[in-house]
């Protein structure tokens, strides 16, 4: 058996560390819209984020560091 971390527990490390910014910097109910696609297939990570909610702080700010963190998340996992 692997010590890998299998795909299911990439994808779900990763869509949780995305939501976890997302709800750090808004109230739930402020969020309108929230997407968070991630894909993990032959060892590369593809993360999106969509996020509709208010101005301040900037969305496309916060689906940025989502994605990023989502991707740091993931590292860590493989790094155990």
């Amino acid at each position: 058996m692997s010590d890998e971390p299998t795909d299911e527990e990439v994808v779900r490390t990763a869509a949780e560390a995305a939501e976890g910014v997302v709800f750090a910097h808004y109230d739930q109910s402020a969020v309108t819209d929230l997407d968070v696609t991630v894909t993990f297939e032959e060892g590369v990570l593809d993360v999106d984020v969509y996020l509709n909610a208010p101005d301040d702080p900037d969305p496309d700010e916060v689906a940025r560091e989502a994605a990023e963190t989502a991707g740091e998340a993931v590292d860590e996992l493989f790094a155990e």
